[in-house]
């Protein structure tokens, strides 16, 4: 079994989103990642998607982009994104997933063949750009969803297992200073946190790197070059 992860696909979500506004490299960009996992993926292989999968504001619009990975192969584990609007009550989402390889995971966890999987959106971290004042709530109101998220884990984690963590936004800021989720994810002995959110403006932040005894993966998909990134 094989671990990939990809983030920020961004389908339009039957809205007016085209992406190629943001470079010329965006044309197309589905389909590139679609025969990227189609060479890569198995069926009993697992894909990771943390966050921002289409701009739909309405789970009956974003079932579209659901259903055109129904015939991708792999079970496909997704988080929630910024951007995901469409992305309501949990107990709906589940119910209209397109078959039984989607999973959705909220403040949760999924077990498969000895690999945990927990996931929550985050927030932006102190020290960040992008974090003022008004951030400080919300980001120990995340901190605190994580918490369950990975406490939830130890109900199924199984000697062996390893854990992976999802989360939406950078789980650091720009100088991999320690946050909430940092500290979080050291103290439950996680292995891999893969991360997204970042586009262009990814600056310090690198595709892969090592803090705590943890490996970061940032699996935005322009990053990545519209493919998946194998974590396991």
């Amino acid at each position: 079994m094989k671990v990939f992860a990809v983030s920020d696909l961004h389908l339009p979500g039957n809205q007016a989103k085209p992406m190629d506004v943001f470079g010329e490299n965006w044309s197309g960009h589905f389909e590139k990642i679609r025969e990227d996992w189609k060479n890569k993926v198995g069926e009993e292989d697992i894909v990771l998607l943390a966050g921002d999968l289409c701009w739909a504001m309405a789970l009956s619009d974003a079932i579209s982009d659901l259903s055109r990975m129904k015939d991708l192969p792999g079970k496909k584990v997704f988080i929630r994104g910024n951007h995901d609007f469409w992305w309501s009550g949990i107990t709906a989402l589940r119910a209209s997933a397109p078959d039984s390889s989607f999973y959705f995971l909220q403040n949760d966890c999924v077990r498969f063949d000895g690999l945990v999987v927990c996931g929550s959106r985050g927030w932006a971290c102190p020290g960040s750009t992008d974090f003022a004042a008004a951030d400080e709530k919300i980001y120990r109101r995340e901190g605190e969803r994580f918490r369950l998220a990975l406490q939830s884990t130890e109900k199924l984690r199984q000697e062996g297992d390893k854990l992976i963590c999802m989360i939406h936004y950078p789980p650091f800021n720009m100088k991999k200073e320690p946050s909430l989720f940092t500290e979080l994810f050291e103290k439950s002995g996680t292995d891999i946190v893969v991360y997204g959110h970042l586009h262009q403006n990814a600056g310090a932040y690198p595709l892969v790197c090592e803090r705590g005894g943890i490996r970061y993966f940032l699996t935005s998909c322009d990053l990545l070059g519209f493919r998946l990134a194998q974590i396991l």
